[in-house]
């Protein structure tokens, strides 16, 4: 299968940062990021979904944290300095972003937004994220993503 250029794999290669594209099948709907880390072979610790919040001040903020996780708003709220932090609807994802649901990247959206990685992230020498359209993952250094990125780490999900 010949694989379509994302914006994110565009910004990689702009960069010269080692990346490896995995893809998979789907229907026409967003997979659950557990399916998808099974279905690539991969441990769900390592691989990661975006998700975008609006605060109490209006403003987007990002955050990237391993598939079988929940966010912990009041920690995601900390840890970018706001009082509170909400889940936009999924109808302003791409407005927001330029992606649609399930195709979100933490690399190349409309504007660099505030973003924040789980901090487990740093404990793999690869993570694996959208890569900015269905069925298409990035694996990649987590450190280069974040450099990249201008991202931060900070323990953001809920206790299981």
């Amino acid at each position: 299968m010949k694989i379509q250029k994302t914006n994110a794999m565009r910004i990689l290669d702009q960069a010269k940062l080692p990346y490896e594209v995995f893809t998979y099948a789907h229907g026409k709907e967003a997979v659950d990021g557990v399916s998808v880390a099974n279905m690539l072979q991969q441990d769900p610790e390592s691989v990661f979904k975006t998700l975008v919040t609006i605060s109490n001040t209006k403003e987007y903020f990002v955050f990237v944290v391993p598939v079988a996780h929940e966010l912990d708003l009041k920690k995601c709220a900390k840890a970018v300095g706001v009082k509170s932090v909400e889940m936009i609807h999924v109808k302003d994802i791409n407005k927001v972003t330029g992606y649609i649901r399930g195709g979100c990247s933490p690399i190349g959206m409309k504007k660099a937004y505030t973003t924040t990685f789980h901090e487990t992230c740093l404990l793999f020498d690869q993570i694996m994220f959208s890569g900015g359209k269905i069925g298409y993952q990035i694996a990649m250094s987590p450190t280069d993503c974040i450099e990249l990125i201008h991202a931060n780490c900070a323990d953001i999900i809920k206790e299981s």
